[in-house]
This record gives structure tokens, sequence and C-alpha cells, in this order.
């Protein structure tokens, strides 16, 4: 039975498109597009989780003070006050990316796609080849994971950290190193 399966033009992509099927990655609510501080106290204090973000920014003032500032949009506040609005609201703003699942840590990859190892390239996962297998489990996925959480995870990093800290972990350098130049590939997690 076929597992999911990521595609792309490169590995990178194909990996990418992968991970982004089994979790979710860091994004930003496509809500929260205010750029004024009073248009941003406004929605935060609309919810629980924007008091919450307001109160663990450091925004400590009195009800009283919080209603004033509300009612009138020209109210002049302290910068400081203002930057602290404004980093609860990105804080809100922000969803953190889903931690990477130890199914797709641990799990089996079967790359298709041209890859290259010192002079020996072919094409793998056709009749003639079978797809690179390679086992997560064996491999350092801590730089992988802290870019993910980070949302700066991008497709060519993603590559070059498989790469040399997935695949290298399992089955070692190759020849002269592992290279993928083809122009598409899939990545099936099984």
């Amino acid at each position: 039975m076929a597992g999911p399966t990521g595609h792309g033009t490169t590995l990178g992509t194909a990996l990418g498109d992968l991970l982004r099927s089994q979790v979710t990655p860091r994004h930003r609510l496509s809500s929260y597009t205010a750029q004024h501080w009073h248009a941003q106290l406004s929605q935060l204090t609309a919810t629980h989780r924007g008091y919450q973000a307001l109160e663990d920014a450091g925004l400590h003032v009195t009800t009283k003070t919080l209603i004033n500032w509300l009612s009138d949009p020209e109210y002049h506040i302290r910068r400081s006050y203002r930057d602290l609005i404004h980093t609860a609201y990105e804080n809100t703003a922000i969803v953190p990316a889903e931690p990477i699942p130890d199914h797709v840590k641990d799990g089996q990859f079967e790359i298709s796609g041209i890859v290259r190892t010192g002079n020996d390239e072919r094409e793998r996962g056709t009749r003639r080849a079978a797809p690179l297998r390679i086992d997560g489990s064996r491999g350092n996925w801590d730089e992988i994971e802290e870019l993910w959480r980070a949302g700066t995870l991008t497709d060519e990093e993603f590559e070059d950290h498989f790469i040399d800290d997935i695949i290298v972990a399992d089955i070692g350098e190759g020849t002269d190193g592992w290279e993928f130049p083809g122009a598409a590939y899939s990545v099936e997690l099984r």
C-alpha cells in the first residue's frame, strides 16, 4: 500500500510537499492585517487569546485606561505601549508550526528521480532501478526541525539538510557525495 507522497521539480520541493501534507507549517492568520495600534488593540481585546497575548507581552494597564484607549483612535499613548500592543498582535497573528511527527522522522523514504553519486547517475524508481530507500530513523532531524519551527525551512535547505543529516547518516557519503540533478522527484513515506 502506497504511503503519503510529495512531488516537486527538486528533491527539496518534493520533501517540502510531503512534509506539508503531514503537518501544518508556521503561518500568519489572514485576519490579522491591522497596521495602526488602535485597530490592533481593538482586535486583540475582542478575544481571550488577545487579552492573554497583551498580558504575555507585558502590557499591564487598568481597565479604565484600556477603555480610554479603545474609545478614541487619536488618543496619544506612549511609544513603549504601542510597541507592546504591536508585539502582542504579531504573537497572536502567527500560528506556530506543528512539530514534525515521529512517523515522518522514523519513516522509510523512497525517492524517485535522477540520483547521482560520483560518476554513477541513474533514474531511480523505474523498472530498471528501484527507488533510493532511506531510513529516516537513522538520521539527525534537529536542524530540520529547528528551521521548520522557525518557519524558515526553504526547499533548498531541506534538500541540503536531508542529504547531509539523513541520507549520509543512513547509507553514507556515496562515491563522491549525493546529488539530485533531475527535474522531477517524488518522495514516498512508508
